[in-house]
């Protein structure tokens, strides 16, 4: 069965005292483009998340957005470093010295703007791959959820499109019962236009023949319908895969408008140029489907 390239998941996971909840979103696109937007502490798992979200995604444009929450116990996993705090407080005695400012215009929060002053506990470290592999559970259970909606969106596209397509058969099936009244009741026309001149010993009654049947030729719709048939046989089949086929569908689709628009430019009747309009609704309604279809 199809799958759509339309779809959303989302997923939250628990390890530790790290919370991730991750969303993936995703629509239609000719290749497998995946961006990624998380917390700064993820930012060197970026490839890595692309590369699991490719493993299961094999085509569209996918969205992955991580929310990181830390339940923060009794103690924080910071710590102060006491020599770098007070060598701030002294660069910011300078400066105030050198600017003839008084040093109580000094705060904490000048202090603290010294990335060195908190430091990140010995622990940390550990904190940071107890977030990834929040992460990547949350990860795995938001692709699952957006695997499913694709598959299930999938089955609606797949119920379109094979009414469209079953629409598109019938009309060439009266094409093909109309096609050989068309080529003879072409043939009488011809014969009583040209009545007056047959008994006219002028005429090349050979050339006349020859003429009749380039006619004919030209009218015959009967190797487009036999091309159109298999297009549409090897179209079915491949609907029913559950491989990525949304590249050969959308080729399937620019081959059979092509059979289409011949018997078109052959159709000189009112009858079969309805049917032929009504084939060009359908195969555009499919090209439209099959551009969602994975």
């Amino acid at each position: 069965m199809i799958a759509s390239m339309t779809g959303f998941g989302r997923a939250e996971a628990t390890i530790g005292d790290r919370t991730a909840t991750v969303e993936v979103r995703s629509v239609n696109s000719r290749f497998c483009e995946v961006s990624t937007r998380c917390p700064s502490v993820l930012t060197s798992r970026e490839s890595l998340m692309q590369r699991l979200v490719k493993q299961v995604v094999p085509r569209g444009r996918i969205n992955v957005e991580v929310q990181l929450e830390i339940h923060v116990g009794k103690e924080l996993p910071v710590s102060v470093n006491p020599e770098a705090a007070a060598e701030a407080r002294r660069l910011l005695q300078d400066v105030c010295a050198a600017a003839h400012l008084p040093a109580t215009s000094i705060t904490l929060q000048d202090v603290l703007r010294f990335s060195e002053v908190l430091t990140k506990s010995s622990s940390d470290t550990s904190q940071d791959e107890t977030a990834w592999d929040a992460t990547r559970q949350a990860l795995e259970g938001a692709l699952e959820a957006l695997k499913a909606m694709r598959q299930q969106e999938g089955e609606a596209l797949h119920a379109e499109i094979s009414a469209r397509i079953a629409g598109l058969s019938k009309r060439l099936s009266r094409i093909e019962r109309l096609a050989p009244e068309r080529v003879t009741s072409s043939h009488e026309r011809l014969r009583q236009r040209l009545a007056e001149f047959l008994a006219d010993e002028r005429v090349d009654q050979g050339r006349l023949e020859a003429e009749m049947a380039l006619l004919a030729d030209k009218l015959d719709v009967r190797e487009e319908c036999v091309r159109l048939h298999s297009h549409v046989h090897l179209f079915n089949e491949t609907l029913a895969l559950s491989e990525p086929v949304g590249r050969k569908l959308n080729f399937l689709t620019q081959e059979m408008n092509r059979e289409v628009n011949t018997i078109g430019s052959k159709s000189n009747d009112a009858d079969m140029a309805h049917l032929v309009v009504g084939m060009k609704e359908e195969l555009e309604k499919i090209r439209e489907q099959v551009e969602n279809v994975e």
